[in-house]
């Protein structure tokens, strides 16, 4: 077939707008990432929360087979970052579990996202330690493949010496080629360049897509070539229409892409024709603020006037299981905010939501007490099943940010209010800031340690009493925390004590009585 420079131009696009395009569900949005949660307790969570309640779709931790690394009793989380085949088995599940979970959740409308690993595999660290080992440097992965690392064998998937980098090691980060050709922490670095590494890549990843995948989260994109991730890519089949996508639509990309400004020997910039890319400096201005490092303020026009991506190519989060333990932050150390701190989590989280900017992401964790622990496991290793409590909130270990009710809320916030504007900004020059979405919805915070927030201030809202969405809910006629008046002319008196459980409050059209 011909194509005209105008035809060749239009077909692009579509495939540039399709790889931007998470395939949300109508009145869903935002990515959860239920960070090594098992495939059956995922699928029981699409159907018993995450659909109910309007969540777009969630990030997966790697799905295909791994190293076992063992240490001492415990099993660290970074083991799935070390891949053995592209068997689709891991601690989360087989594959059949996979389908099972993938045709529940997008019955629900909730997409998939996994975490694909195609720059590197699996080195030799901790082989000693595992049982049956005794140092002869076999690696065994958890659906029983074998490799051999220090000999480049890794025969399940397969992939020999001839299919990788020369080995070295990246000593100098502002050269790309020593970034994109070396190896990451040692791990032996795929050529994506070479036809057995692309054919691999792309039948594990149309084999997801045949099971039902929205989209994948790229680790590790900085480390790869654009042009060869460019040939992958466009190598995928459409999504499978089975599962309720549309005909010809084409898997959402989210591309990680640490990028600390300048300096950077890579650039964020150069992967955005191939899909979304993480905005690592979105976490860390956030963070600063909600800290109390910057002033909130200064959060009015955060996007592009920052540095940052155009807002639809950015994917933005408050944290993410790498920097919610210091790990890969870009040297953004304490400006990180996590669950640990839960008053300025939540409020930074309600700011993420409510501000249009960004492709969002909430994590999801499991307590940690360091930063190599795995998830809640028994004493065969298994991964324990988060408990429900009575309260919606999680046990056996399991934080479940995504069920705190006042990010919960924010996300019904974010569906009512989407594609609207930001209007009616008001702040007092320091930390307390407020601000509407079109005429359905308004948000307030309050970062001032030694002063309550007392205003009446224009909403843009119709006249009503709205209930207090981070506070309670909207339960009936009556709300079961915080309610606020909204007067005919649109102006609303604003309380947030300076010692408030929240500094935040929300309201919106769906909250008013």
């Amino acid at each position: 077939m011909k194509f005209t420079p105008f035809l060749l131009a239009t077909v692009l696009v579509g495939l540039v707008q399709g790889q931007l395009n998470p395939h949300f569900v109508p009145n869903h949005s935002g990515i959860v990432h239920l960070f090594e949660w098992k495939f059956s307790d995922i699928a029981a969570e699409c159907e018993r929360f995450l659909g109910p309640r309007g969540f777009g779709g969630i990030q997966l931790s790697p799905v295909n087979e791994y190293v076992i690394v063992q240490r001492g009793n415990a099993r660290p989380w970074w083991e799935r970052y070390q891949p053995v085949s592209f068997k689709i088995v891991s601690r989360s599940g087989n594959e059949q579990d996979f389908l099972d979970m993938s045709r529940r959740c997008n019955a629900v409308g909730v997409r998939l996202y996994v975490d694909i690993i195609i720059n590197h595999i699996h080195d030799d660290v901790d082989m000693a330690a595992h049982p049956g080992d005794a140092g002869d440097g076999v690696g065994h992965g958890v659906g029983g493949s074998t490799a051999i690392p220090r000999n480049w064998d890794f025969p399940a998937v397969p992939f020999t010496l001839a299919d990788f980098n020369p080995s070295c090691q990246i000593t100098n980060w502002n050269d790309p080629i020593q970034v994109r050709d070396c190896e990451l922490l040692g791990l032996p670095d795929l050529n994506q360049a070479l036809p057995n590494v692309r054919d691999r890549s792309v039948d594990f990843l149309n084999h997801l897509i045949d099971l039902g995948v929205a989209g994948f989260r790229v680790d590790a994109a900085k480390h790869m070539w654009p042009v060869d991730l460019e040939v992958i890519f466009n190598r995928l089949k459409n999504l499978d229409t089975s599962f309720v996508f549309a005909a010809g639509s084409r898997a959402f990309m989210m591309q990680e892409v640490i990028d600390g400004g300048p300096h950077e020997g890579v650039r964020k910039y150069e992967y955005v024709h191939l899909g979304t890319v993480t905005e690592f400096m979105y976490s860390n201005y956030v963070g600063r603020a909600f800290v109390g490092n910057d002033a909130l303020v200064w959060l009015q026009n955060l996007g592009e006037e920052w540095g940052l991506l155009p807002s639809e190519q950015a994917l933005v989060f408050v944290d993410n299981h790498d920097n919610q333990r210091d790990h890969g932050a870009g040297g953004q150390g304490g400006n990180i905010l996590t669950h640990k701190v839960p008053r300025p989590y939540k409020m930074a989280t309600a700011y993420a939501a409510a501000f249009p900017y960004g492709q969002l992401r909430i994590m999801s964790s499991f307590f940690f007490a360091d930063g190599d622990q795995g998830p809640p496991e028994d004493i065969n290793n298994n991964i324990i099943s988060p408990s429900i409590n009575p309260d919606g909130s999680c046990g056996n270990g399991w934080v479940c940010e995504h069920r705190w009710p006042a990010i919960t809320n924010m996300i019904h916030f974010r569906n009512v209010c989407w594609g609207t504007p930001m209007v009616n900004w008001w702040s007092n020059g320091q930390n307390k800031i407020a601000f509407g979405r079109g005429n359905c919805g308004f948000v307030a915070f309050n970062n001032e340690a030694q002063q309550d927030f007392l205003e009446v201030l224009q909403t843009g809202l119709p006249a009503g009493v709205y209930c207090d969405v981070i506070s309670g809910n909207k339960v009936g006629n009556a709300c079961t925390g915080k309610s606020i008046q909204v007067l005919p002319d649109g102006r609303a008196s604003i309380s947030i004590a300076r010692d408030a459980a929240d500094g935040v409050i929300a309201i919106h059209l769906q909250s008013r009585l």
